[in-house]
Parts: C-alpha cells; sequence; structure tokens
C-alpha cells in the first residue's frame, strides 16, 4: 500500500491541516495519509504543547469515518526528540509491505538541509510537497523521488489557534466543530 506520512506536533489540528491531507488523499496516487504524531519536534520549542495522547485523539475525532486517513502515534514509542529519519527507518522496518512518502509545507521543505540526515531521506525516499506562500520550491532541488503539488491553502497556525483560546476568542470555523468542543470541555489550552 502506498501511504503518505504527514508528520506534525497538530496542537491541534486545524482545518488547514485537514484540507491538505484530503487533497493529497484525493490527488495522488496515495491510498492512505497518516497523521504522524511529533511528541518533540527537534527544530521547534515544545512550550504550550499538549500531551500527544490528548493531539492523537483530537484527530481521531477530527478524521472519524475518512477512509483513507488514519493517526500513526509511531513516534511515541522512539526516543525523543522525534527525527524524520529515524522514524521512517522505523516504519520500513514494521512494514515492509508499504511504500512511504514524506508529505510537507514547501516551508518546512527549504530548512531540509537542518534536518538529520536529510541527503539520506532526500536520497531514500520519496517526498509530495505542497507549496506555501513565500516558499517556492527551487527547480533546482527537484528530482525523480521529489513531486510538488498545489493544494489549497488556509492561513490558519496552530500557534494562533492556541493563541485565541487564551484570549478567549472563538475558534469555531478554524476548526472541526467536534474538535472544538472536545478542547472547550477538556479545557485544552485554557
Amino acid at each position: 500500500m502506498k501511504i503518505g506520512l504527514y508528520f506534525g506536533s497538530f496542537n491541534p489540528i486545524h482545518n488547514g491541516h485537514l484540507i491538505v491531507a484530503s487533497h493529497i488523499a484525493n490527488y495522488t496516487s496515495l491510498e492512505r495519509i497518516w497523521f504522524v504524531i511529533s511528541p518533540q519536534n527537534p527544530l521547534k520549542q515544545s512550550r504550550n504543547i499538549i500531551n500527544e495522547n490528548h493531539r492523537k485523539h483530537l484527530i481521531d475525532l477530527a478524521i472519524e469515518g475518512e477512509k483513507k486517513l488514519r493517526t500513526s502515534n509511531i513516534e511515541f514509542k522512539l526516543p525523543k526528540p522525534s527525527y524524520t529519519i529515524d522514524t521512517l527507518a522505523h516504519l520500513k522496518d514494521k512494514y515492509p509491505q508499504h511504500q512511504f512518502s514524506v508529505i510537507m509545507g514547501s516551508d518546512s521543505f527549504s530548512n531540509i538541509k537542518k534536518w538529520k540526515n536529510h541527503k539520506l531521506l532526500l536520497r531514500d525516499n520519496d517526498l509530495i510537497i505542497y507549496e506555501r506562500p513565500g516558499f517556492k520550491v527551487k527547480p533546482e532541488m527537484l528530482n525523480e523521488k521529489i513531486k510538488v503539488i498545489d493544494a489549497p491553502l488556509l492561513q490558519i497556525s496552530s500557534t494562533h489557534i492556541r493563541d485565541m483560546i487564551q484570549q478567549k476568542k472563538s475558534i469555531r470555523f478554524l476548526v472541526p466543530d467536534i474538535v472544538k468542543e472536545e478542547i472547550e470541555r477538556q479545557q485544552y489550552y485554557g
């Protein structure tokens, strides 16, 4: 099976994440998209991050009933911080029957040289990159393993959503209603 790995903190999951995942599921040859929840991103500070199991629960609520979308807690069991190259090696070992591709925004791709073993990552793995404003993928960065797609993008960030919650502003329309209700019920980020 062809599986796209959409890595992120998803703190919290929002409609922008879901639109990108749905678009890639519908317009590529991938058969599944796995949201790979990163407990600790080595390139980001971990302030205001809720427990990874709570973040997985919010994603599970958001994608309930979607046949092509799944969550993965694989990085919960791996050493922290999480490195994409290590997670890929673990997944390839655990699921040799699957073909994995890494899904990332062009903003993340522009920082790829800061990633652990980035040359190996680029050499041995397929990447699907969705372009984000201000981060055009340079033609010299492309090869047969890198595919750039246009996906509908919303200018939403998890940081902005957390700030809105702290300011007691409505996040309706930024996250699925069921996610909003669970955040309020559990008082996440409050």
